[in-house]
Parts: C-alpha cells; sequence; structure tokens
C-alpha cells in the first residue's frame, strides 16, 4: 500500500488519519451550548456515548497531534482551558 492509499477513508477528509468518532467529537467542541445539559444530550444522543467517556476521549485527542492538525483552534484552545484548569488545583 502506498501513502496515498492510507487517505480514502470514505473520502470524508480522513487525511489526518483521526477516525470518525474523534472528528465528531472535535466537531462538538466546536458548537456552542446553551444551558445546563444541552451539551451532555447532544453526548449521549449524537454520539452514542456516555459524557465520562466523551470527555475521556476528548482528553485523549488534545494530545494527539492529529487532532491538533485537523483542527488546531479547537485542540489549542481546548489545551488552554485544561491547563488553566490544572494551574487553579
Amino acid at each position: 500500500m502506498d501513502q496515498g492509499d492510507e487517505h480514502t477513508e470514505a473520502g470524508d477528509g480522513a487525511g489526518d488519519g483521526l477516525g470518525r468518532r474523534e472528528r465528531d467529537v472535535l466537531a462538538l467542541e466546536r458548537r456552542g451550548f446553551a444551558g445546563p445539559g444541552v451539551k451532555e444530550r447532544a453526548i449521549r444522543e449524537e454520539l452514542g456515548l456516555a459524557p465520562v467517556r466523551y470527555y475521556q476521549l476528548l482528553n485523549a485527542l488534545l494530545d494527539d497531534p492529529r487532532a491538533l492538525a485537523h483542527d488546531p483552534v479547537t485542540v489549542n484552545r481546548l489545551r488552554r482551558v485544561r491547563e488553566a484548569r490544572r494551574a487553579e488545583r
């Protein structure tokens, strides 16, 4: 298999190496949510994940260079938020 063959996953922008679930998690993080519980409901309904599992996946994505390449604005914003929370402890 040559390099070009790796990036043909259903023609959905998978050239960054991320799976669909990882891209969906980042897409959900780009959205704004009004009101308590709205984001958690979207996590369950749209991704079929428990919120705890979602946040585990998201935290791992923030350390993944493929996620940074896919969506640098979102990943860098979330990294800053994570670092600020850690600094508060």
